[in-house]
């Protein structure tokens, strides 16, 4: 094994994550996608949303994805804070500076936590 090659996460709304990753975050969609995802050109491991895998239901989770931590980065955190809490995304932790540079945690639509760092 070599590392991670591509982060997917199981929503229940295909269109509606990729729709909020897209104009929230301003992920470019890869047009290469499967049917069942939608994957993002992101640099450098792919990341996708798709929809849930047979026997997952995501219902019967307090918060999908509890434990792991998914970080993206960004040229300009506060930025991203400012404009997403202006548009009412919940805020899970304030931008604090950090070894990581500006650092804000966010909740997507289905209530993943996002972390955002700019260093």
């Amino acid at each position: 094994m070599t590392g991670v090659d591509f982060v997917a996460l199981q929503v229940r709304d295909l269109e509606a994550a990729a729709a909020f990753y897209e104009k929230r975050l301003g992920l470019r969609r890869n047009p290469a996608g499967p049917p069942h995802a939608v994957v993002f050109a992101t640099e450098p491991i792919p990341f996708a949303v798709r929809e849930p895998l047979p026997g997952v239901d995501l219902e019967s989770v307090p918060r999908p994805g509890l434990g792991v931590a998914l970080w993206f980065k960004t040229d300009d955190a506060q930025r991203l804070h400012d404009e997403l809490a202006a548009a009412g995304v919940p805020i899970l932790s304030d931008p604090v500076d950090g070894p990581f540079g500006r650092t804000f945690s966010f909740s997507d639509p289905d209530g993943y936590a996002v972390t955002v760092h700019d260093r």
